[in-house]
C-alpha cells in the first residue's frame, strides 16, 4: 500500500537548501530510501511504503536543522545523516550540525560534514600531533588550515607554517619560471585557498611579509625549532622517512602540527619507502599523537569525485 507525506518547508530559501544543485539531494534521498520524492515550491512529497517514507521522513527531519535557515545541504551530509539513524547516532549528528568550525569572509559556516572528519577536528583541538590521511577531496588540508587559520587570528599562536615537500606529480620544477619560492607556490595552492576563505587576500600579503604566516618547501623546515607556531605539513606522503623525522622534530613549545596525505598517491620513486607510511607505524601508539583516516565516504567534492576514489579503490584492492 502506498502511502504520501507531505512536509511543508518554511521559505523558498529552506527549499533550495535541501533540494541542492539541480535537485541533486532529492535524487539521492530517493536512491537511499526507495521512496518517491518530489518538490513543488515549498511542498515536500514523499510517496512510498510505510517503510519507505517513514526512513525518508527521518533523513529529511534530522537534517532539518541547518534547511530550515536556509543552509547549503550536501550529499555527503545526507548519507552521514543516514548513518546516525541506522546506528542510533542522532545525538552526535545534532553535535556535528551545531559545532561551527569557522565563519567564511563571505559569511558561510563550516563545519564538518561526517562523523570522521569531526574526529579528526577534535583530535587537532586537542592534540600537539595530529596525522590524517585519505584519499583527495575529504578537507584533509582545508580543514587544518582553517582551523589554524582561526587560531591564529584569536591569537592562539603567534605563527602559522605552512609547508609540504616539493616533489613533482610528473612535471619538472626546473621548467617553471622564477625562483624556488615561484616555483613552489603551485604546489601550495591549497594552502592558500584556505587563508583566503577567511582573511582578505592583502592581509594575507600583509601577514606573509611580516613572517606571522610562511608558506615555504620542506628544506625550509631543517635546524629550526617551532616555538609558539601552528604548523601543516601537506603532501606528506612524498616525505622520505629522514624528511619526516626532520620535520616531526621541528616541533616546539606552545606548538601545533597537522601531518596530512595520501598514501595512495605517492610521487616518490617505486624503491622509495614514504616518510608518512613509516612514521604512521612508528608513532601509533605514542602519547598525545592522534592518528585519523578518512575515507572516499568522507569525500565532499563533486559527486563523481566520491565515485572516481570508490572506482580506484575497488581496482586496486
Amino acid at each position: 500500500m502506498t502511502e504520501t507525506l507531505r512536509v511543508e518547508l518554511p521559505s523558498i530559501d529552506s527549499a533550495i537548501a535541501l533540494s541542492g544543485y539541480q535537485e541533486e539531494n532529492i535524487k539521492l534521498l530517493a536512491r537511499h530510501t526507495g521512496a518517491n520524492v518530489v518538490l513543488r515550491g515549498q511542498e515536500l512529497l514523499i510517496s512510498g511504503t510505510a517503510t519507505q517514507v517513514e526512513r525518508c521522513q527521518q533523513i529529511v527531519r534530522s537534517l532539518e536543522s541547518l534547511w530550515k535557515h536556509g543552509k547549503t545541504i550536501t550529499g555527503v551530509e545526507i548519507l552521514t545523516a543516514r548513518h546516525a539513524i541506522d546506528t542510533n547516532r542522532q545525538d552526535d549528528l545534532q553535535e556535528l550540525q551545531q559545532d561551527v568550525l569557522v565563519k567564511t569572509r563571505r559569511g558561510l559556516e563550516i563545519r564538518a560534514k561526517t562523523f570522521r572528519q569531526r574526529k579528526y577536528v577534535q583530535a587537532i583541538r586537542t592534540r600537539d600531533m595530529t596525522f590524517c590521511v585519505g584519499p583527495a577531496g575529504t578537507g584533509k588540508t582545508f580543514l587544518a588550515a582553517l582551523l589554524a587559520v582561526k587560531a591564529l587570528l584569536d591569537n592562539q599562536y603567534e605563527r602559522l607554517i605552512l609547508t609540504r615537500p616539493a616533489v613533482e606529480a610528473g612535471e619538472k620544477l626546473g621548467f617553471l619560471p622564477g625562483d624556488l619560492q615561484q616555483k613552489i607556490n603551485p604546489y601550495l595552492r591549497p594552502l592558500y585557498d584556505a587563508l583566503y576563505e577567511l582573511i582578505e587576500p592583502e592581509k594575507v600579503t600583509t601577514l606573509m611579509e611580516k613572517g606571522t604566516i610562511e608558506v615555504a618547501p620542506l628544506a625550509y623546515m631543517r635546524g629550526r625549532t617551532l616555538n609558539n607556531s601552528f604548523v601543516i605539513l601537506d603532501e606528506a606522503q612524498n616525505t622520505t622517512p629522514a624528511q619526516m623525522k626532520m620535520v616531526l622534530t621541528r616541533l616546539g613549545f606552545r606548538s601545533r602540527m597537522v601531518v596530512t596525505g595520501d598514501i595512495t598517491q605517492t610521487d616518490l620513486p617505486l624503491s622509495q619507502k614514504s616518510g608518512l607510511t613509516v612514521a604512521m607505524k612508528i608513532l601509533r601508539n605514542v602519547e598525545g599523537i592522534a592518528i585519523c583516516e578518512l575515507s572516499q565516504a568522507d569525500v565532499v567534492r563533486h559527486p563523481l569525485v566520491q565515485r572516481i576514489v570508490a572506482a580506484y579503490e575497488q581496482y586496486e584492492n
